[in-house]
């Protein structure tokens, strides 16, 4: 049987469900290939969305007209808003969902997804024409053919499990993995290689003591990921807070001759950000205790998620260890933690649109290209899935050989530094996405993803028309806060008494009320209520939805800092606008540094600011190019 679309992505996890809703929504004919229907965006480790910097991203999937923030808004059984205690550069968002609803809203949205058809099976075989993706061949002899295939098998590749000793191939647990596929893309040219990553112990709720955990409750206030403001309706459930103590270490420690992680089982690199409870152990031997974070895993199961405990050690071990702490001392679980190897493809091989450069047609998005996590993975399917589509002949490409790529730079979207880092700097551990990764972060706040990208992406098609008409309304809304604030006059005579009241300095001459706003004590609401007319306008139907006042607050209270960030931006962006891919053979330049000959060699970059980002590459090796270059 052979089947024919513009777009075909390979895998149902979140790269592949935001590649194939892209696709489809820009009007390519896209088919998502997928083992089970009855698992897609599988939350294979922690049930939740977001978090330092991983929130961030989730906005800009939205902004983008992405579905992972309308989802987890559905699905939510708590949220909190981490970082409030720092600047808002740092702020950052993230929901616990109900794991099985929140598959269940994806297929809802994939099931009305025009364009979009599902097909359940297994890639057996990358089918390369001419030195092109074509298609693929599944394990029950289907062809599927495309003008674009792109590959989000997450952690399928030749996976292999761990639990203590015992090793058990699959790509999840009690699910196959995929052999032979990857095969079918390294006889053409691509580099594979092992990482390894892992998960916790499940519990069963009904045999925890907790009144020996602290509560740990989400946020009264009515936060969301989704600028659509589609509200979800889920009971909203706490999270509890444990430490472990020297008797758990103890038994943890008894067991580390059967860990795959250092009995030479496992030689590939694990995530060094969400490390082992074992490898915590190893690593800092002096500390006496390691928090826990015990999260339902929806509002309606038993299943609990113990954050913080990752484990491959033997089962026994994992149970008598668990048993040690208070709370779990009658602990029931319904499976061990345990790591799993995959197979992963060198970054450095695709273009900044995630395109193969060496397999023309084949995109690579999430865990394949050496990421971890769903938001990672969901931001690079999200772009993977819209450059499928413009080089099949969407969004006003008619033509896929010279289409223009849709890409975003580091000054755009966590999305962008993501892609870049990865394309440019490639991986030697799975890569995860941290604040401190973004040079450009006041810039890339989790309040204003749609002021920088939903407009883009009207203009390609993906956001539609209801999404861009939310987007002007609260762009207007906030103007009109910043206008107001900026051109109200405030008399000191009439203020200054309730502005000691509130802790601040009282005035000596008049001011324009945005100068009151800047004041650190001071903010929107607190001036609301002793100034009426400002009151009145953040009384206005769109001005009472708290993203409208906190985002004007937020640009006039750091507007120095954000000027200065972009006229930064700006100098880098000079850099990025001179092209030098096929202007260089590398070999030949003496006037570089040898490391920097072999790393520019090997990436091939396309501009000059890419260059500048290649770890091993100095500013004087930038210097000798554009010298050679005529400036």
């Amino acid at each position: 049987m052979k089947l024919n679309y513009d777009v075909l992505v390979i895998g149902g996890g979140h790269a592949g469900c935001e590649a194939a809703s892209a696709s489809a929504n820009m009007g390519a004919k896209t088919c998502l290939v997928t083992m089970d229907m009855n698992k897609i965006a599988q939350m294979s480790c922690n049930p939740a969305i977001g978090g330092i910097a991983k929130g961030q991203i989730v906005r800009e999937i939205d902004a983008l007209g992405g579905q992972m923030g309308l989802v987890t808004d559905a699905t939510s059984i708590q949220f909190r808003m981490l970082n409030v205690g720092k600047g808002p550069a740092m702020w950052s968002p993230r929901a616990q969902c109900d794991r099985g609803k929140f598959i269940w809203e994806w297929r809802r949205m994939l099931d009305q997804t025009p364009n979009l058809d599902i097909w359940q099976d297994q890639a057996d075989e990358l089918l390369v024409e001419n030195g092109e993706a074509i298609g693929v061949r599944t394990i029950w002899g289907a062809e599927l053919y495309a003008k674009c295939v792109v590959i989000t098998a997450g952690t399928f590749l030749n996976g292999l499990m761990h639990i203590g000793r015992k090793m058990v191939a699959g790509g999840r647990i009690a699910e196959p993995a995929v052999p032979h596929f990857t095969e079918s893309i390294t006889r053409h040219g691509v580099v594979s290689a092992r990482m390894k990553t892992g998960t916790p112990v499940r519990i069963d709720k009904r045999s925890i003591h907790f009144e020996d955990l602290e509560e740990q409750p989400g946020e009264k206030r009515d936060y969301q990921f989704s600028y659509m403001n589609k509200k979800g309706a889920l009971q909203q459930l706490p999270c509890w807070t444990v430490n472990t103590n020297a008797e758990v270490h103890e038994v943890l420690r008894s067991g580390l001759e059967d860990s795959p992680l250092y009995n030479g089982q496992i030689q590939s690199i694990g995530p060094r950000y969400c490390p082992s409870i074992e490898t915590k152990l190893v690593t800092f031997p002096e500390r006496e205790k390691h928090p826990l974070f015990l999260e339902p895993e929806g509002e309606d199961t038993n299943e609990m998620y113990l954050n913080g405990f990752s484990s491959s050690l033997p089962m026994d071990v994992q149970i008598e260890a668990l048993k040690k702490m208070p709370a779990f001392r009658d602990v029931k679980v319904y499976r061990p933690g345990y790591a799993i190897e995959y197979d992963f493809f060198d970054p450095t091989q695709l273009n900044h649109s995630l395109e193969s450069k060496i397999i023309p047609n084949l995109f690579m998005a999430g865990q394949v290209n050496g990421t971890t996590g769903y938001e990672e993975a969901g931001g690079q399917g999200t772009m993977a899935g819209i450059n499928a589509a413009l080089k099949a002949g969407f969004a006003g490409s008619s033509n896929g050989e010279d289409y223009n790529p849709f890409i975003l730079h580091r000054d755009e979207a966590y999305i962008g530094v993501l892609i870049d880092d990865l394309v440019t700097k490639g991986v030697d551990e799975p890569y995860r996405m941290f604040t401190s990764r973004a040079e450009y972060r006041i810039l890339l706040r989790q309040d204003d993803a749609d002021a920088r990208l939903t407009e883009k992406a009207y203009e390609l098609g993906l956001a539609k028309r209801d999404r861009y008409d939310w987007w002007m309304e609260k762009k207007k809304a906030i103007e009109e806060i910043e206008s107001f604030c900026q051109n109200f006059a405030i008399k000191p005579r009439l203020i200054n008494s309730n502005l000691e009241a509130l802790g601040t300095t009282p005035l000596q001459f008049g001011c324009k009320l945005t100068e009151l706003v800047n004041r650190p004590q001071l903010n929107l609401q607190n001036l609301s209520e002793i100034i009426p007319q400002l009151k009145e306008v953040l009384n206005r139907p769109i001005n009472r939805k708290a993203e409208i006042a906190e985002a004007a607050e937020v640009r006039m209270k750091y507007k120095g800092y954000i000027e200065r960030e972009r006229m930064v931006a700006e100098k880098m962006h000079r850099l990025e606008n001179i092209k030098i891919r096929g202007h260089f053979n590398y070999e030949e330049l003496q006037g570089l540094s040898t490391e920097a000959r072999q790393k520019l060699a090997k990436i091939q970059p396309e501009t000059l600011a890419q260059a500048s980002r290649i770890p091993g590459v100095s500013p004087s090796d930038i210097n000798v190019m554009l010298v050679l270059m005529g400036r």
